[in-house]
């Protein structure tokens, strides 16, 4: 079953992340065959970290908190929060696999954040640009708690137009790169 983690930074820790860095690649090369899609977000200037996304097949929620919260950068204190649900994967893909490849035009995590009924339970039509894209789930899977998704796009505003706005108690574009260990 795949899981959806979104590390968020602390205030002021890009040293302590740089810091450790190696500990963080090591760690994360143990689950590099699960992932489905990675990344580190960022703040607008589009260099200072903000946190980071992780989504990967895992047997079950244990293994998913013991992922989230055995991370490196999360005992050191680099993060401020763990957004850590259940994810369905509606492209049935890797980032990978996404046609668009690696570079090339901005990046976005779009997270919105559910308001009763589920939304968007589809993949949005005429949508290219979706890199990752999927219903974020209660620990059972049964039920919606939002949508993540992984999009290319012009700026923030066409990011969140993948998302249907009156449908969310909220939305959140974060810029957003492909992740890995560089090569």
């Amino acid at each position: 079953m795949a899981f959806f983690c979104y590390h968020r930074d602390r205030p002021d820790s890009i040293a302590l992340r740089s810091e450790l860095l190696e500990e963080h690649w090591s760690y994360m090369d143990r689950y590099a065959a699960l992932m489905i899609a990675r990344g580190p977000t960022f703040a607008a200037d589009g260099t200072t970290p903000t946190g980071s996304v992780h989504i990967l097949d895992l047997p079950d929620p244990a293994a998913a908190r013991a992922f989230a919260f055995d991370e490196p950068n999360y005992q050191a204190g680099v993060y401020r929060d763990v957004l850590l649900r259940r994810w369905r994967n509606l492209l049935e893909r890797t980032m990978w696999d996404f046609p668009g490849g690696r570079t090339g035009g901005n990046r976005y995590l779009v997270l919105g954040l559910g308001a009763g009924h589920a939304a968007e339970a589809d993949v949005p039509p005429d949508r290219p640009d979706l890199i990752a894209y999927g219903p974020l789930l209660s620990d059972d899977g049964a039920t919606w708690l939002g949508t993540a998704a992984l999009v290319r796009a012009a700026d923030p505003d066409e990011a969140r137009g993948v998302l249907t706005p009156d449908r969310y108690a909220g939305i959140e574009v974060h810029d957003w790169a492909f992740g890995g260990r560089p090569s």
